[in-house]
């Protein structure tokens, strides 16, 4: 039986620089979706999966993010005061329990391992997922709870993936896969954007890991890869042949909400799932279009 997978780490150091100018001053990971931050979609799809422990792997200029999971008792007694319980009720739920999350430093932008790396010493011996914000995703189970679910099946490493046409691999981290039941690949290699002619699949990596603690053995190394950066893909490549190593597909939309047309497509999306938003919305975007 596999370990239970209790701790989650959020990588939310970067700069966010496809969405400038909207994130010179405020987080990328603070822009709303509706009407809720991105990191929260991330937080509570953890919550949603089992998670207990919440590490975030921060840099400067992020405290909004930060006070957005704390109490705010200003703002809950002039709520109450004014009867507004369902905007009471919606800040409530953004919060975390005290004790259950905590911060971590990355002092400068070395990449996505080096920033998982960040968190070593929270995560400890034990399993853990990544999630990456910027990747929010409309799916019910979750994705990381749908992975949760494969991973008490086959322990070991674990990744969401995706399809993508065979000329946008170049994009992205590939698998390389040994078997395929459809829904779950074993995987015996990771290439990182690989041109189409060269690529093994067509299976994408997108921003979800489950993740043995050996990992930090190969990222302890510093080793830089593509763009002269710490890279998570190298780590976990390190891994395959050691321990089980499996992508899956996941069940679900997803929107790349670092891009501005995905953050777009995304507002769009919850908003129409919004029983009290839908009809209005699509009035004004029959109007516009």
């Amino acid at each position: 039986m596999a370990n239970h997978v209790r701790k989650a780490v959020f990588p939310v150091a970067g700069l966010g620089t496809r969405s400038l100018p909207a994130t010179k001053a405020v987080p990328k990971e603070m822009l709303t979706v509706v009407d809720k931050p991105v990191i929260q979609y991330a937080v509570e799809e953890a919550k949603a999966a089992g998670i207990e422990e919440f590490i975030f792997v921060t840099s400067r200029g992020k405290s909004a993010l930060e006070d957005h999971f704390d109490r705010n008792f200003e703002l809950y007694d002039v709520l109450t005061q004014r009867s507004k319980t369902a905007e009471l009720e919606a800040v409530r739920e953004a919060e975390l329990p005290v004790g259950q999350f905590s911060f971590v430093r990355q002092p400068e932008p070395l990449g996505l391992g080096h920033a998982v790396w960040c968190a070593r010493h929270i995560v400890g011996n034990e399993p853990f997922a990544v999630l990456l914000p910027d990747e929010v995703f409309k799916a019910d189970p979750g994705v990381l709870a749908q992975m949760v679910a494969a991973y008490g099946q086959v322990g070991g490493n674990l990744i969401a993936v995706r399809e993508v046409a065979p000329e946008l691999t170049a994009k992205y981290g590939i698998l390389d896969v040994e078997h395929d039941d459809g829904r779950l690949a074993a995987v015996k290699g990771l290439v990182e954007k690989p041109k189409p002619e060269e690529a093994p699949s067509n299976l994408s990596i997108v921003g979800r890991y489950i993740l043995q603690p050996e990992v930090f053995e190969f990222l302890d190394r510093q080793e830089r890869g593509a763009g002269n950066e710490i890279q998570l893909t190298d780590a976990m490549a390190r891994l395959i042949g050691r321990q089980p190593f499996h992508g899956i597909r996941f069940e679900g939309d997803r929107y790349d909400c670092g891009d501005k047309i995905g953050f777009v497509a995304a507002n769009v999306a919850f908003a129409l799932s919004r029983p009290e938003l839908a009809d209005k919305l699509r009035e004004s975007l029959e109007a516009v279009i």
